[in-house]
């Protein structure tokens, strides 16, 4: 099993359109088979704070997320919303 945590700092007046593409995405990717697992999380204390906890089978079904239309209108749509840029950090279920 693949984590990938993804973090990311949106800019204030953006943060509803960015739950509701981030929803809509997360919906998306939950349907597809190498997904176990796809969370929009926000931290409590800085609002504009929000983390993607993605779990997938093996690193195969990572990179076939990476190119669903959803992820790639997702990734268009939310880029501009961005304070700064996003960073993501992969890790392996031992």
């Amino acid at each position: 099993m693949i984590i990938t945590l993804a973090f990311l700092d949106i800019k204030p007046e953006s943060v509803e359109d960015f739950i509701a593409a981030s929803k809509a995405n997360a919906e998306a990717s939950r349907q597809e088979p190498g997904v176990t697992q796809f969370n929009l999380t926000r931290q409590l204390d800085v609002p504009t704070n929000f983390t993607l906890v993605e779990e997938y089978r093996d690193i195969d079904a990572v990179e076939a997320h990476r190119t669903t239309d959803h992820y790639l209108t997702w990734k268009a749509t939310v880029e501009p919303m961005q304070a700064s840029p996003r960073h993501s950090h992969r890790y392996e279920i031992l």
